[in-house]
Order: C-alpha cells, then sequence, then structure tokens
C-alpha cells in the first residue's frame, strides 16, 4: 500500500446534492424548493424574532423605563478602602492618577468617595465627588478634599 493508492472505506464518502441539474437528477424543476413563493428565491430569509404573522414577543410585553443618556456614574471608593490603599501604598495624596498607576481605577472613572468603613490616617483627596459623612470623617482625621 502506498499514498497514491489509498482510498475511503466503501460506502464511507457520499457524494453531495447536486440540485438544479435537470430533470434526469431527480432534483430539476423546482430543484427542491416547491412551487413559486417568497421562499423559493435565492436571498430569502426570515426575519430575525418572526413568529409567523402571531404578535412577537417584544411587541406583546409592555416597555418600562428608559436610559437617562445624561446620567453620570461614578466608581465608588469608601474610607475603608482609603484606610487599606495608605497602608498598602502608603499613598497620603489621593488623585485619580495615583489611582490609576496603582491599578484601582480607570483613566475613563470617576470616583466618588463614601462614608463606609473608618479612616485614621491623614489624606489629601482629589476626588470627583463626595458624601458629606465621609468630607467630615477626612476632615476630622485632619485631611483634605479638593474636588475636580
Amino acid at each position: 500500500m502506498n499514498l497514491h493508492n489509498l482510498k475511503p472505506a466503501k460506502g464511507a464518502v457520499k457524494s453531495g446534492k447536486r440540485i438544479a441539474r435537470g430533470q434526469g437528477s431527480g432534483r430539476g424543476g423546482t430543484s427542491t424548493k416547491g412551487h413559486k413563493g417568497q421562499k423559493s428565491r435565492s436571498g430569502w430569509s426570515r426575519k430575525r424574532n418572526f413568529e409567523g404573522g402571531q404578535m412577537p414577543i417584544q411587541m406583546r410585553l409592555p416597555k418600562r423605563g428608559f436610559k437617562n443618556p445624561n446620567r453620570q456614574a461614578f466608581t465608588a471608593i469608601n474610607l475603608g478602602r482609603l484606610q487599606e490603599i495608605h497602608d498598602k501604598h502608603g499613598l497620603s495624596d489621593i488623585t485619580l492618577d495615583a489611582l490609576v498607576e496603582k491599578g484601582i481605577a480607570n483613566k475613563s472613572d470617576k470616583i466618588k468617595v463614601l462614608a463606609n468603613g473608618e479612616l485614621k490616617a491623614k489624606l489629601t483627596i482629589n476626588v470627583h465627588a463626595i458624601s458629606e459623612t465621609a468630607k467630615k470623617a477626612i476632615e476630622s482625621s485632619g485631611g483634605t478634599v479638593n474636588l475636580v
């Protein structure tokens, strides 16, 4: 046995359907597509979510709410997290650039400081927003807050 006389086993390979090759092929005429109509034409495809003419589910269900195009999404950082950042990285000046450099926030994030947790360190914080209780806690520990 050589490479030039290798063949698959008998009956293992089946030849494909040869459609529209005349009446003698058994698949001539309408080429297995029935008679006329949209489905027999080339390029036909059913619409997504088409339910046979029944009212589609996305039109039957009620629509609720809306997406506010002017929404500002903030990334929240709690006081406890700021204390961890100070202890781990030794940062006393918290800015967006410092947080991005340490991999804590993304460059496009807007940072808001919230009052959950306890802060003992004296920090200077430059952020986009801050809650009133968080601001009081930072200032009571001797730190300062600047809004960007």
